[in-house]
């Protein structure tokens, strides 16, 4: 393969090359550009100058480029002093529309617009598309039109003082140059100028190219491939012809070249891909291939369509390759240490002293701060974080914090103090904390080297924002600061160091002009992304454009084509990429391009559609054997008592059993934000039992059910700190929650005072009765305990009552049985029949009852139905017979299920299984 570059050296070998002054498109342009001459040059010579576009016409101009967020302080400088005190905006408001205004002032300039007529023209049809019969039109408009007639002053202010100062925009520097083009070639006229490479050039560059070549102070070589020149259609030749068309230089001279490569056979492959992360993958597959013949990869080329795949590509990059070059930025936003200062900021936007408890625990979990809390081999992270959950803090502070971690409190003041909404203070932390991340990565710099790069970037950056805010003094707080540190962020780049001339190449679409690779990867090759479509950022409208011939859409469309046909041109091997993927930053549409070369049907396209390989897996429920050790478990477990909700949990899940019981696993605990269900029972349970317990053996009156109304509220509060601990129940769901259980609570102690009203007695017998007793199953040849805490058991009218409280609702039917056999098996429906039948037989053995008994429910979110009693069933239907009491008859017939229940537990053959669970 012959590059462009080589081409061009072999056209000027009779030429001294080190008296030509080289214009390329970029930097890296050059770079090639001189490692072609030393391959072409048989003898030592001089290297000739070379320039990127932009170095040459800052060179004319005579400016210093000025940083976009500087230039945006500046515009807002102009705009402060143009725009009344009453009509101005703060800065933050200023920067999300002044940005895009002065994308438009560097069109205007590069374009060479007449500022008087583009400004007067767009005031003008603001004027008539606000028109009004009223002659007192509203403020809204006046400020309005107002804004509009001031665009033409706030872009010569801007000049005026960018001018003075020796600085410029892009666009100014450019605008500059023009003027400037007579005294530069009056002083540099034995100076011969090669611009090589380009294609789409604004007016300014036209301008000046022009003077120079029609001075024959300059010869210029063009890349265009005559299959896309000749097509008048063809996007790719779009400028090419627009070149020769009209520039008065080529009416006596010829056009430097047409080539004629693209027809010439190449394999070119497109594939398409789900997601960014499936393509960086299958890069790596296709670079595992490439290796196979050229193993150092010094002609390929990996070319991004979207900066964003960068880091998923380095991270796919296979490990034979040893030789690399990223042509492209990191940029500042993508760096793992930018997140904790992100972080920071938005936990300090607001003057609050207290934060919440997730956001703490993101920042001392962050990557850098974590290693802060080590101490040899303890990480007090931990120590923290349950401290925490213990305590339920929902919300914490920098003392609170230095309370439970008291040896932190230095890291704790960086932080978390209250940055009170002080600039000065903000950047000072985050500096300080900076140098105290570094000090801690210094123990091991050369494991850490690329930390430390991000730290010294990120020190680098907010050494910036201290200048901008003392130079100008506009940002008001940390909301402004976050906003210019934010767009800093996205402007700051992380620069790769390498070898340019050698190993894998990878680079954006712009770095690959006037290079030239064998195999060439295209990635993200979609509709929408190249080309990037109709995107108007921009207040001049889209006709306003076209009748000043500013670029649109449709020139920003054959760009994108010139540089995309332009790679594949040479090449031998393409690999084209596109996201199959349909979600909010994709359609899955692949790019135009790949259809207008499968209609140009020049080459045989090879497509090829790739998915991950998804292993199929067979739903299967899992099932545990019981080993000797799990038996053993068993055993002990038997022998400390089982409990109705451990067996019940069995009859649900076995495998719930399993974990819980034998395994001893337990669930995470965590900060509870919102009063969880079990935690409300809790309390009603507590409460109840601080009510209740002191007239155990006598029978309770209407005035003790009084005097307990008159206690609901602070008794419930007492149970509610205890378990809720520092949570706060003064506010939102909580407080709802909280009213709900005081009204649980007082409706329940109504409902015994109505009871007593009408004639009734009732006697207290036991509160939150333990009971454990033995269970006679032959079957086993060990002890088996059946234990539990009944909530209450009364006498009422002379009926014992054994009485279960449940905080949710439970209906009648729940507690009602037909056919035994069920209640070992349904837990949705029998789970609360089995636990009041348990604590029935429980209690009839140590109790041993001469009374009637029932045993039931009685369900706060039901407390109408009252006491909902157990009941045996004949049949299902409206005329069933019932059977309420728990006789010796129910009792057998309950424990002959249990033991069978229990049995099953305890057999080895029986496996533990795992149940759907609806």
């Amino acid at each position: 393969m012959t590059s462009f570059l080589n081409d061009v050296l072999n056209d000027l070998n009779d030429s001294d090359l080190s008296n030509l002054t080289f214009i390329m498109p970029s930097k890296r342009a050059g770079v090639f550009l001189k490692h072609e001459i030393s391959n072409y040059s048989s003898g030592p010579l001089f290297s000739p100058e070379i320039y990127s576009i932009e170095e040459f016409v800052e060179n004319l101009s005579q400016l210093k480029p000025i940083s976009n967020i500087e230039l945006l302080f500046e515009f807002y400088s102009t705009y402060k002093a143009l725009t009344p005190i009453d009509s101005q905006d703060n800065f933050e408001t200023f920067s999300k529309w002044a940005q895009i205004l002065l994308q438009d002032f560097n069109e205007i300039d590069r374009y060479q617009i007449a500022e008087d007529d583009i400004f007067d023209y767009l005031s003008a049809i603001q004027e008539i598309n606000h028109w009004s019969l009223d002659n007192n039109p509203t403020k809204l408009v006046s400020n309005y039109l107002a804004f509009w007639k001031k665009l033409k002053n706030y872009y010569n202010h801007l000049t005026k003082e960018l001018l003075s100062k020796g600085m410029g925009y892009q666009g100014l520097i450019y605008r500059e140059a023009v003027e400037n083009i007579q005294n530069y070639m009056d002083s540099h006229a034995s100076k011969k100028h090669l611009f090589i490479g380009f294609n789409a050039l604004n007016t300014s560059e036209e301008i000046i190219m022009q003077e120079l070549l029609q001075n024959n102070m300059a010869d210029i070589y063009w890349d265009i491939d005559e299959t896309f020149y000749k097509n008048q259609n063809h996007d790719a030749g779009f400028f090419a012809r627009k070149h020769i068309t009209n520039w008065k230089f080529y009416k006596n001279n010829e056009f430097k070249w047409l080539s004629n490569n693209y027809k010439k056979q190449k394999d070119i492959y497109v594939i398409g891909v789900p997601k960014n992360v499936g393509q960086s993958k299958h890069i790596s597959t296709i670079l595992k291939t490439i290796q196979n013949y050229d193993v150092s990869l010094n002609k390929t080329a990996i070319v991004l369509g979207e900066e964003s795949l960068l880091a998923p590509i380095l991270n796919s990059i296979p490990k034979s390759i040893t030789a690399l070059n990223i042509t492209m930025g990191l940029p500042l936003k993508s760096i793992p240490l930018t997140n904790l200062f992100q972080n920071l900021f938005l936990i300090h936007k607001s003057s609050s002293k207290s934060f919440y408890y997730k956001d703490v625990i993101n920042i001392l979990s962050h990557t850098y701060i974590a290693p802060l809390l080590q101490r040899e081999d303890k990480n007090d992270l931990y120590v923290i974080k349950n401290a925490i959950t213990e305590n339920n803090l929902i919300y914490l502070t920098k003392s609170k914090l230095t309370v439970i971690a008291p040896q932190y409190s230095g890291l704790f003041e960086l932080l978390f103090d209250n940055w009170d909404d002080n600039i000065d203070k903000a950047l000072d932390h985050c500096q300080t904390l900076i140098l105290k991340i570094k000090e801690s990565l210094n123990t091991d710099k050369k494991k850490h080297v690329l930390a430390l790069e991000y730290l010294f970037h990120l020190n680098t950056l907010f050494n910036e924002l201290e200048t901008l805010n003392s130079k100008y003094g506009y940002l008001t707080g940390t909301a402004s600061l976050y906003l210019v540190f934010n767009e800093l962020l996205s402007l700051e780049k992380l620069d790769f160091k390498g070898e340019p001339l050698s190993g894998l190449q990878i680079m954006g679409m712009l770095e690959s002009r006037t290079l030239d690779f064998e195999t060439v990867i295209i990635s993200s090759v979609n509709e929408g992304i190249l080309p990037a479509g109709k995107t108007q950022n921009s207040f001049i409208p889209f006709d306003v454009k076209l009748d000043n011939e500013l670029p649109t859409y449709k020139e920003k469309d054959a760009i994108y084509a010139y540089h995309f046909y332009r790679l594949i041109q040479r090449a031998k091997k393409v690999y084209i990429l596109y996201n199959t993927e349909v979600d909010t930053f994709s359609s899955g549409e692949k790019s135009r391009f790949i259809a207008q070369m499968e209609l140009e049907g020049i080459h045989d396209i090879k497509h090829e559609i790739v998915v991950p390989k998804v292993p199929l897996v067979e739903n299967k429920p899992i099932e545990i054997g019981k080993t000797s050790d799990i038996i053993n478990t068993l055993q002990s477990y038997a022998a400390q008592g089982f409990s109705p909700s451990s067996l019940t949990n069995y009859i649900r899940n076995p495998i719930d059993f399993y974990l819980q019981k034998i395994l001893k696993i337990k669930e995470q605990d965590d900060v509870e934000e919102t009063i969880a269900s079990n935690t409300l029972g809790t309390v009603i349970h507590n409460t109840l039992e601080d009510f209740y317990k002191p007239f155990v053996g006598q029978q309770i009156t209407s005035d003790d059910l009084q005097n307990m109304k008159h206690s609901v509220d602070n008794t419930v509060e007492i149970h509610f700190q205890k378990l809720y601990k520092e949570g706060d129940i003064k506010a939102g769901k909580n407080l709802i929650i909280f009213e709900i259980a005081k009204r649980y609570i007082s409706n329940f102690l109504d409902l015994e005072l109505t009871d007593l009203k009408n004639g009734n007695t009732i006697e207290i017998l036991a509160v939150e009765a333990e009971n454990k007793i033995q269970l006679d199953i032959l079957e086993l040849d060990f002890p088996v305990f059946l234990k539990g805490t009944v909530d209450r058991v009364d006498k009422r009218n002379g009926i014992v009552r054994i009485i279960d409280y449940k905080s949710g609702r439970v209906d009648k039917n729940k507690v009602e049985i037909i056919d035994w056999q069920d209640i070992t098996t349904d837990y949705d429906k029998y789970s609360k029949s089995f636990q009041v039948l348990s604590y029935a037989l429980m209690m009839d053995i140590s109790k041993n009852f001469s009374e009637p008994v029932e045993a039931g429910i009685i369900s706060f979110k039901n407390l109408n139905s009252g006491f909902l009693k157990f009941a045996k069933k004949d049949r299902s239907g409206a005329y069933a017979k019932k059977i309420e009491f728990i006789d010796e008859s129910i009792l057998n017939d309950f424990y002959s299920e249990l033991k069978k229940l229990i049995i099953e537990i305890c057999n080895p053959e029986i496996p533990f299984l795992e149940k759907e669970i609806k």
